[in-house]
């Protein structure tokens, strides 16, 4: 029957769920961070649908003293399933583009939600016991400890803190599942009764898709007066002063004045830094490229941490000072040197 028949907005929505699920496939599907003292850029576990990826050796290792068991891909049955469940999903979703029937989309709908959440009690089942599951003989033994990683969100596992949460795939399989859900609520006629025009979801999607590309690698914001200086641990207060960097995997740490960033580069010089970033004494104090910004140095500018460091975007920007008596242009080179 024509009635029963899928409208292109539907049929376009599957077929993004089936492109979001393929993604899935190739990339990590979950990470686990874990953060401690003597790992200042931290640890990540990453889960791909096939194999294990990131810090596994060094994980196995702090394990070993724990009791906890190794990880090896060999091990779990899941990866060598999961690629080929995601691959027969991707093809499901086609196949509701294709078919174009309302029965069919929520009976693929349905099947994949339940799959979510077989999945989801699977890794909670593992996780449990990863945690709990301890040699006897292990050298470091704690009474009534266990060492389940959280689900999803943070938890404290001795001097370690652990964060779990979605990767890339995890969230092109949440996303997914949202497409499909967006289509049997337009085809039930619910986003109608809502209010909610159908083109104004597809530019919202895609208006928040390249927001997304856009900002990739990018500074974080800064929240003043909360933020507190990787280094100093002060609170970050001084828009003027203030400095960003993330590491090679990707961590961000905030600074309250240039010094504590150049410190911190200089004792933590395992863990290079990817991207650095300084605030713009002028305008707006918009986050800059340290490599690219022009410093001038000046003991009366009395910055949190007595740096005394102002960057600006061009030498332009930096004429004013410079003119005050006592100013010097520092090269960034020579001020990361400096004890």
């Amino acid at each position: 029957m024509k009635g029963n028949k899928l409208t292109l907005f539907s049929r376009l929505l599957a077929l993004l769920g089936a492109v979001a699920l393929v993604v899935a496939i190739f990339v990590p599907l979950w990470r686990i961070e874990l953060d401690a003292p003597q790992y200042p850029e931290g640890l990540a576990l990453l889960i791909y649908p096939h194999k294990l990826g990131g810090d596994v050796e060094i994980i196995n290792g702090l394990n070993h003293y724990i009791g906890m068991q190794t990880l090896h891909a060999e091990n779990f049955v899941e990866f060598t399933v999961l690629p080929y469940i995601i691959g027969f999903f991707a093809l499901l979703f086609l196949s509701v583009a294709i078919i174009s029937k309302r029965r069919w989309l929520n009976v693929v709908f349905f099947t994949f939600v339940v799959f979510g959440i077989i999945a989801m009690v699977d890794f909670w089942r593992w996780e449990y016991n990863y945690g709990h599951e301890l040699d006897p003989n292990a050298a470091i033994k704690v009474p009534g400890m266990a060492y389940q990683p959280p689900l999803i969100g943070f938890k404290q596992l001795l001097n370690f803190g652990a964060y779990s949460i979605p990767d890339t795939g995890g969230w092109m399989f949440i996303a997914a599942g949202i497409f499909l859900l967006l289509a049997v609520l337009a085809e039930g006629g619910y986003l109608k009764k809502l209010g909610v025009r159908k083109n104004a979801v597809v530019i919202l999607f895609f208006s928040a898709l390249g927001f997304a590309s856009c900002n990739s690698g990018g500074p974080e914001p800064i929240a003043f007066n909360s933020d507190k200086c990787a280094h100093c641990r002060m609170t970050i207060s001084d828009a003027r002063y203030a400095a960003e960097l993330q590491t090679v995997k990707g961590r961000i740490y905030k600074f309250d004045d240039v010094v504590c960033m150049t410190r911190y580069l200089r004792e933590n010089q395992s863990a290079p830094a990817k991207k650095l970033w300084v605030s713009q004494y002028d305008g707006n104090h918009s986050l800059i490229d340290a490599n690219e910004a022009f410093f001038v140095k000046l003991e009366t500018l009395n910055s949190p941490m007595r740096g005394n460091m102002a960057a600006f975007a061009d030498k332009r920007s930096a004429a004013e000072l410079l003119n005050t008596s006592g100013a010097e242009l520092v090269d960034w080179n020579e001020l990361v040197k400096e004890p």
